[in-house]
């Protein structure tokens, strides 16, 4: 098996596509789909065992090893993907959504039944910080390895507030 090149790193988004999109082709061919199926079972079973004994022998504390893997978004998206995260969801989508970087995105709910969370972004103000849009698909980004409860991000946009002049003591260029 070859290393990952620094071109193409390994994400958990990435991989979980290609094992759909390879799961899928087998189905639709139907050349071996099951046995595909129970093999990528069987392995995901192994890791998983290995998986939750690495979680169990670390040391749990705030800045310990445990910390430091769930900081790896490739090594914490392994953990969901197998239920051993020791964040509940909610703490794991803040997570995420910290790494989007967008002080504007807040979260207002998260519809259980459909799995939408449901975001507000106040109003850039004309900033270029982007649009609703662009927020929406950011946070889906963060949130697919974090968070796979989250199968749609809702992102509503409040209205920018008053503009504010800056009051001066004297007139521009008086001084």
């Amino acid at each position: 098996m070859s290393a990952p090149t620094a071109a193409r790193p390994v994400t958990a988004e990435r991989t979980g596509r290609r094992i759909e999109e390879v799961l899928d082709r087998l189905a639709a061919t139907g050349e071996g789909a099951a046995a595909a199926e129970e093999l990528v079972r069987s392995l995901m079973e192994l890791y998983g065992t290995a998986l939750a004994r690495v979680v169990e022998l670390l040391d749990p504390a705030p800045g310990g090893p445990l910390a430091e893997l769930l900081a790896d978004d490739l090594v914490a998206s392994l953990l969901v993907l197998h239920d051993l995260h020791p964040e509940d969801r909610d703490t794991r989508i803040a997570r995420a959504l910290d790494g989007v970087h967008d002080p504007r995105l807040e979260v207002v709910g998260f519809e259980e039944h459909s799995g939408t969370l449901r975001l507000r972004a106040r109003a850039g103000g004309g900033c270029g910080c982007g649009s609703a849009g662009d927020a929406a698909r950011a946070a889906e980004t963060a949130l697919a390895g974090l968070a796979p409860e989250v199968r749609a991000v809702d992102v509503e946009t409040t209205p920018a507030g008053p503009t504010l002049l800056q009051i001066g003591t004297a007139p521009t260029g008086a001084r």
